[in-house]
């Protein structure tokens, strides 16, 4: 099958008249006094959330936000693949393809969408596989970053394209990063944001470096020895979380919304946080975003077994690279850039992990300016 099909959102009403129900009758937790948010997600910011998701919260509204801008589906591998694709309509026009991360979504980029199409780029922005509408998935070995990457290079095929350029952030930085190797010759320039270190490896030794540096470098091991254990849980045990995630509404909430909190430096509405909540609720999609994290890890603990590379470091498979630091990411050039390889470098001194959502002007700026050179 190479066919696309226009998509359309749309969620039925038992299922959000089973949330509701969820929500209403949630079983709380009690809480250790005076721990605020040492330890997670505080009790008293969960319930907030929980009544706003019940209560002040407007799915139709969002959905229909949502189908505004034009989607589809196709399938690619034996894999459902969900995705935005909008064309600016100008004559030679640059393909831009966006890849979000975890746990984001491809909504995340719709903020950004029309600077990009009136500056001359048509916009393509797939849900990776098992996230929101690209599931449920059909077969393990969706998380190994180069099988995306060769899907996404394929859906690029079937919409036209045989020159493109790319970005991602966080899982999408990753496969962005393998499209100039899947696809060699048709990726003009790739673009990501918050390259850091490896989150497995050692501690960052902080002596001698800069002060923007050393601040850095100290929030990585802060991570390092308090964050971690989302991701010790998606890459061991996916199986085991899957249950809580998808029963629980709440649990999923505070899955993420504990990330949206840590990893941002801007102050979201919740509206945004819920919609991303409601896609991976109303999907099943926490699930299987823990499963494709497990793979992806498997899949690159063999890679280092096979090359003795521990990641952290950047790559860029022959073509320009750019790269954008925000204020809250771990990136340290001298680290990640030792030799010089990026072709552009900027760094805010605003935005965080998702800066499509908390500053969406600096980064189509970014965009704008990086790819402009490639066209």
């Amino acid at each position: 099958m190479t066919e696309t099909k226009p998509f359309r959102i749309h969620v039925p009403q038992t299922d959000l008249d089973d949330l509701h129900r969820r929500l209403t009758d949630v079983r709380w937790p009690d809480e250790p006094p005076g721990i605020g948010s040492s330890r997670g997600i505080p009790l008293a910011d969960m319930r907030s959330l929980v009544r706003r998701w019940r209560d002040g919260f407007d799915w139709r509204a969002q959905e229909e936000r949502l189908n505004a801008f034009p989607q589809f589906v196709t399938e690619i591998d034996g894999q459902t693949i969900h995705y935005v694709h909008v064309r600016c309509g100008a004559p030679g026009a640059l393909p831009l393809l966006l890849t979000h991360g975890w746990p984001g979504s491809f909504a995340e980029f719709l903020g950004i969408v029309e600077p990009l199409t009136a500056d001359g780029y048509d916009v393509v922005i797939p849900s990776l596989p098992g996230f929101a509408f690209s599931t449920p998935v059909a077969e393990t070995g969706w998380g190994n970053l180069f099988r995306v990457a060769s899907a996404f290079a394929e859906l690029m095929t079937r919409l036209g394209y045989e020159r493109f350029a790319a970005h991602g952030s966080d899982v999408g930085a990753g496969v962005t990063g393998m499209l100039p190797m899947v696809a060699p010759g048709r990726v003009v320039a790739t673009h990501i944001n918050g390259p850091g270190p490896f989150p497995f490896g050692p501690a960052l030794e902080v002596g001698g470096l800069g002060e923007a540096d050393r601040v850095r470098a100290e929030r990585f091991n802060e991570f390092q020895r308090d964050g971690l254990g989302y991701l010790h849980l998606q890459s061991t045990r996916p199986s085991t979380l899957a249950y809580s995630l998808t029963d629980s509404p709440a649990g999923q909430l505070a899955w993420i919304a504990e990330k949206y909190a840590e990893w941002t430096d801007v102050d979201l509405p919740a509206e945004d946080l819920l919609t991303v909540a409601s896609l991976y609720w109303f999907t099943r999609s926490g699930a299987s975003a823990a499963h494709f994290t497990y793979e992806g890890m498997q899949a690159f603990r063999a890679f280092a077994e096979q090359t003795g590379e521990t990641g952290g470091t950047l790559s860029s498979g022959g073509v320009p690279v750019g790269v954008a630091v925000f204020a809250t990411d771990h990136t340290i050039r001298s680290l990640v850039d030792p030799t010089g390889l990026a072709a552009h470098w900027s760094e805010y001194d605003r935005g965080g992990h998702f800066p499509a959502l908390e500053v969406p002007g600096l980064l189509a700026g970014e965009l704008r300016a990086f790819f402009g050179a490639y066209r």
